[in-house]
C-alpha cells in the first residue's frame, strides 16, 4: 500500500510541478501553424472561391448547414465582402504569430478560431489534413506551447536576465492592450448574438479570456505566491493533459487507418496504391507515378507495409527503438505522398503529428542545428556591414540604447 502511495504521489507531482514535453508541444505548435499559414497563403488567390460569401458553396447554403450541425464560424457572422477579407488576413496573422511564439497563449486562441471559421465555411474542400488541423487547433489552446523556440521564452529570457542583473524590467503593455480589445471584440459578439450556434467555443473564449486576466493580475502582485503556483499548476495540469490527448488522437488515427484499411480487398490484394497513382487529381508527376507503378511487386510491398506500420505504431510506444523506426517510416512516407501524389499539407499535418512523439534530445539537438545555422547567417550578414565604428560611436550607440 504505501509503494502504491508513493507512485501515485510521484505521478501527481510530475504531471503538476511542470509542462511536460516542451519541444514535443513546440513542434506541433510550429509545424500546425506553418501548415495552415502556407495554405493560406498559396490559396490567397483562389480564397473566394474556397471561404467567400459568393463562392459555390454559397452563404445560405453554409448558414444553414451550421444550422444543423451547430458548427462554429465567424464567417457567417456577415455575408459582406470587407468582413470575409479581415477574417481571412486575421487568419494570417494569427498562424504567424503561434508560428513565432508571439502571445502564444492568444494567438493559439485566433488560431483556433481561424481555422474553425474557413474549414466549417466550406466543409467539402478539405481532406484528412485538414480534420487533423481541425483537432489540433482546439487541442493547442490547453498547452503552454510557447515554452521554448518562441519568442515569449525569449522575452522571458530576458527579463529574468535583467533581475539577475538588478535592472528594472519594464511593465508589459502590450498585454493589458491586447487582452482589453479581445474582451471588447468578445463581449460585442455575444450582446449581438452572433454566438447563436452553439455553446463550447464561446465559452471557452470567455473562459480563457478569463484566465488570462486573472493570470495578469496575480503575476503583478508579488505576495500573492499561492495564488500563483495554484495557476500554474492548473495550466500545467491542461497543458499535460492535452498532450496526452494530441498522443492519444494520433495514434487513433493510424490505428482505425489500419484497421479499416485490413478490410478493404484492394489492400489485401496489394493494389490500393496503384489507383491513386493513375488518378489525374493525384498525379502532379506522371513519369514519377509511372515509373513507381511499374513493378508490381512494389505496389504490393509498399501497400503490405502501410498497413503493418499503421497498425503496429501504437504498440510500439513502449519500446523506443521500435517507436523512432516506425516514425522514420511514418514520415518518410507522408514525404513521398506529398511529392507523388500531390498532397503537401496533408502530409506536413500528418508529419507534425507524428512530431509529438520524437525524442527530447533529437529534438534539442535540432534547436541546436538550426541556432547554428542562424548565428552563421548572422555573421556573414554582419561581414557586409560597413567597417568597425570607432569606440566613441559604439558608446553613444549603447548609451542611447538604455536610455
Amino acid at each position: 500500500m504505501n509503494r502504491l502511495s508513493v507512485m501515485l504521489s510521484r505521478g501527481v507531482a510530475r504531471v503538476t510541478e511542470a509542462a511536460l514535453g516542451p519541444y514535443q508541444s513546440a513542434v506541433v505548435r510550429i509545424g500546425f501553424a506553418g501548415t495552415w499559414l502556407l495554405f493560406l497563403l498559396r490559396e490567397f488567390p483562389h480564397r473566394q472561391e474556397l471561404y467567400g460569401p459568393s463562392g459555390p458553396w454559397g452563404w445560405n447554403l453554409a448558414k444553414q448547414l451550421t444550422a444543423d450541425n451547430h458548427a462554429f464560424t465567424a464567417l457567417l457572422w456577415s455575408d459582406g465582402q470587407l468582413w470575409f477579407e479581415c477574417c481571412y488576413t486575421l487568419a494570417i496573422l494569427a498562424s504567424a504569430a503561434l508560428l513565432l511564439g508571439w502571445r502564444t497563449r492568444t494567438a493559439a486562441l485566433l488560431f483556433m478560431v481561424g481555422v474553425l471559421s474557413l474549414q466549417n465555411r466550406s466543409v467539402f474542400v478539405g481532406d484528412g489534413g485538414d480534420n487533423v488541423l481541425h483537432l489540433m487547433a482546439f487541442y493547442l489552446v490547453f498547452t503552454r506551447c510557447g515554452q521554448v523556440w518562441s519568442l515569449d521564452a525569449r522575452r522571458a529570457a530576458q527579463g529574468e536576465a535583467a533581475c539577475a542583473r538588478g535592472e528594472r524590467v519594464p511593465a508589459d503593455r502590450v498585454g493589458p492592450v491586447l487582452w482589453a480589445v479581445l474582451g471588447v471584440a468578445l463581449g460585442t459578439a455575444t450582446l449581438t448574438g452572433r454566438f447563436d450556434n452553439g455553446w463550447l467555443v464561446p465559452a471557452l473564449l470567455w473562459t480563457a479570456w478569463a484566465g488570462l486576466g486573472l493570470w495578469w493580475a496575480v503575476g503583478r502582485r508579488t505576495a500573492w505566491e499561492q495564488p500563483r503556483i495554484l495557476l500554474d499548476v492548473v495550466a500545467n495540469v491542461l497543458h499535460n493533459g492535452a498532450l496526452a490527448v494530441i498522443m492519444a488522437e494520433a495514434c487513433l488515427i493510424y490505428a482505425t487507418a489500419g484497421w479499416y484499411k485490413i478490410q478493404g480487398s484492394r489492400w489485401q490484394d496489394g493494389t490500393a496504391v496503384y489507383y491513386p497513382l493513375h488518378l489525374d487529381y493525384f498525379s502532379p508527376w506522371p513519369g514519377l507515378a509511372d515509373l513507381m507503378s511499374s513493378s508490381g511487386t512494389i505496389m504490393m510491398i509498399v501497400a503490405y507495409g502501410t498497413v503493418m506500420v499503421q497498425i503496429a505504431f501504437p504498440f510500439t510506444l513502449l519500446n523506443r527503438r521500435a517507436k523512432n523506426v516506425l516514425l522514420v517510416l511514418m514520415m518518410t512516407e507522408h514525404a513521398v505522398i506529398a511529392v507523388v501524389l500531390g498532397l503537401p499539407f496533408f502530409s506536413l499535418a500528418m508529419i507534425t503529428a507524428d512530431a509529438v512523439f520524437l525524442p527530447t534530445s533529437f529534438l534539442r539537438r535540432l534547436g541546436d542545428l538550426a541556432a547554428r545555422a542562424r548565428g552563421r547567417l548572422v555573421r556573414r550578414v554582419g561581414r557586409t556591414v560597413p567597417g568597425p565604428r570607432s569606440p566613441e560611436e559604439s558608446s553613444a550607440d549603447r548609451v542611447g540604447f538604455t536610455a
